[in-house]
């Protein structure tokens, strides 16, 4: 049975930085690529970042590219996103995708204050 269960999140000022993780397990995770989404209220859930399975590669886009990033322990299963310079339009439910099986785990949620 595949599980992904994301933590990390919580309320941040504006600036602030957050480390996202992602545990897993059911499934070869190393051979895998991962993927984190967000969903902000209201919002229809976005792509926002991407890593191969070796964790050589990795895609973000435009909105936080230069401000997160996303890597992956492969002897520990887990995901991770390090987001920085955070604001109040980074605020959303965040969401680990694995390549394997298409699903997403149930969220952690980002609040940004300003």
């Amino acid at each position: 049975q595949v599980q992904l269960v994301e933590s990390g999140g919580g309320l941040v000022q504006s600036g602030g930085s957050l480390r996202l993780s992602c545990a897993t397990s059911g499934f070869t995770f190393g051979n895998y690529g991962m993927k984190w989404y967000r969903q902000a209220p209201g919002k229809e859930r976005e792509w926002i970042a991407s890593i191969s399975n070796s964790g050589r590669t990795t895609n973000y886009d435009d909105l936080v590219k230069d401000r997160f990033t996303i890597s992956r322990d492969n002897d520990k299963n887990t995901l991770y996103l390090q987001m920085t310079k955070l604001t109040p339009e980074d605020t959303a439910t965040y969401y680990c995708y694995s390549t394997f099986d298409g699903n997403f785990g149930s969220g952690t949620l980002v609040l940004v204050s300003s």
